[in-house]
């Protein structure tokens, strides 16, 4: 089964698109000091440039090993970062969600392992990635649960970008200094209970011990950009049945 070429093209030029704005948040990031998830725009970055080129093999700039070793490292760093997820971060940068990401390099080592496999079987050195070329080669099975992974991602990301949109900034209350002191005069006889006062106070504006990351830059454009990766991606797959 292959898809129409003019499709292709499109779903190439929206990767590269994705993949050059994966690695604009990165450059920002550290430029300007935002918070970002470093991992995820960076496997985002690669993961663009690898689905442009097995969509238009004329575009692919590495071999297909390098690409293996590539996401084999990264479905490594982002299974570990799954384990750990009620651990703390180990960086600030970590994404908060690492499993799909997880899922996203298996099914691109999947690909990438079904189209040499086809090579192989076809006996011909093709300089590129066809995404076609794959189709004999794959597991029907396989295809059809992340296909389906990547669409239930897809409708995620749909529902966290409408309450993205929906959301409107809080106005935040005044944060009160910790060494500010009301200058009430307390009698003698309530100094005690005056300072227990006080002890309470400070407990209380004690900064809870949970996520203390910075918001993320641009989240909308980081789930419009996932949505159109989950969107490709389950296309791609689908041809491999």
């Amino acid at each position: 089964m292959t898809g129409p070429s003019w499709l292709a093209g499109v779903l190439a030029a929206v990767m590269i698109l994705i993949a050059a704005s994966s690695a604009s948040r990165l450059a920002v990031s550290r430029l300007r000091g935002v918070a970002t998830e470093a991992d995820a725009d960076g496997i985002h970055a690669l993961m663009g440039t690898a689905m442009a080129g097995m969509l238009l093999p004329q575009l692919n700039p590495l071999p297909g090993s390098i690409w293996m070793a590539v996401f084999g490292i990264g479905a490594a760093w982002f299974g570990v970062s799954a384990i750990r997820a009620r651990a703390p971060a180990w960086f600030s940068w970590q994404c908060r969600f690492p499993v799909p990401h997880l899922i996203e390099c298996v099914a691109m080592l999947y690909m990438l392992l079904s189209v040499r496999s086809a090579q192989h079987q076809a006996g011909a050195a093709m300089p590129g990635m066809s995404t076609s070329a794959g189709a004999s080669a794959g597991f029907p099975a396989l295809s059809v649960v992340l296909a389906l992974f990547m669409l239930g991602y897809l409708m995620w990301n749909t529902d966290r970008l409408a309450s993205l949109t929906r959301a409107t900034p809080r106005s935040a209350a005044p944060a009160r200094s910790p060494h500010q002191r009301a200058l009430v005069a307390v009698p003698a006889a309530g100094r005690s209970a005056s300072t227990a006062s006080t002890t309470s106070q400070e407990a209380s504006i004690q900064p809870p011990q949970l996520d203390t990351r910075q918001p993320l830059m641009a989240p909308k454009l980081a789930a419009c950009a996932k949505i159109a990766m989950s969107i490709t991606m389950a296309y791609m797959l689908i041809l491999m049945l």
